[in-house]
């Protein structure tokens, strides 16, 4: 199936740091892209992958499972550390999982992590439902597009597939028991108001991470989605600046962009 237009992934070859920016559950590159060129403005080299099932039907989502859509993120981060002196790892909701999974695994060849209303548990009756539920019923109603700002949409699919939320499930547990082996300095940005992912799951990650430098910032003006939201200009710069606190030379270079 052809990609649907804006949900296509995104590269930028700019200096010897790199940023991995990973989508969430659903979701595409789309939700992710301002980000994306904001930081290849600043000459970061940038990758933002189209993560496998995602960005075309929701028919081709519900075959594949969460060791795809890691391996795509691995893969784009093995690539990175041969082009990079310095590479860092970001994500939006399940994308925040897989960030912290990257981090967990790859250890010193990640220099930081950037999470955005990361997703670390299904909740409520139906993730214990979804071992039977999946095999009865195909879909739910889809998660996307959870943004304050009115002028803004996510492009991400209308029904999620009960076997991909299934296997969801079983990565966040994978996740949160590796969650203390992350050791990187954090920065996580979380809306209060958010209709999607419950504020215990950033709490979660804050309490389970062995990171000593962790920053928590809160995005009062945006739900879910926030990097399309009120607050996205601040994601952005507030991610820059973690970014450049760690690898000092960043945006010392000029501001070309491209992809």
């Amino acid at each position: 199936m052809p990609v649907l237009p804006g949900a296509e992934p995104y590269r930028h070859e700019g200096g010897e740091t790199g940023v991995l920016l990973c989508h969430g559950f659903t979701g595409s590159p789309q939700s992710l892209r301002p980000w994306a060129r904001y930081l290849a403005e600043r000459d970061l080299t940038v990758s933002l992958p189209l993560l496998p099932g995602h960005g075309t039907r929701w028919e081709d989502m519900a075959v594949t499972a969460w060791p795809d859509w890691y391996a795509e993120v691995d893969r784009e981060l093995r690539l990175l550390r041969e082009r990079c002196s310095r590479v860092f790892v970001a994500g939006l909701s399940m994308g925040g999982a897989l960030a912290l999974r990257l981090a967990a695994r790859h250890g010193d060849a990640v220099s930081g992590v950037v999470v955005v209303n990361p997703a670390i548990k299904v909740h409520g009756l139906s993730a214990y439902a979804l071992p039977v539920a999946r095999h009865l019923v195909r879909t739910t109603r889809g998660i996307a597009s959870d943004i304050a700002k009115e002028s803004a949409a996510e492009l991400g699919y209308d029904r999620v597939p009960l076997h991909a939320a299934h296997s969801l499930r079983s990565f966040f547990r994978l996740v949160d028991g590796e969650l203390p082996q992350v050791t990187q300095p954090l920065l996580l940005l979380r809306s209060p108001q958010d209709h999607v992912v419950p504020a215990v799951d950033s709490a979660r990650v804050l309490g389970r991470v062995s990171s000593t430098d962790v920053t928590e910032i809160l995005l009062e003006q945006s739900y879910h989605v926030a990097t399309l939201d009120h607050d996205a200009d601040r994601i952005f710069a507030e991610s820059l600046a973690f970014i450049g606190r760690l690898a000092p030379r960043v945006g010392e270079e000029g501001t070309t962009a491209g992809g």
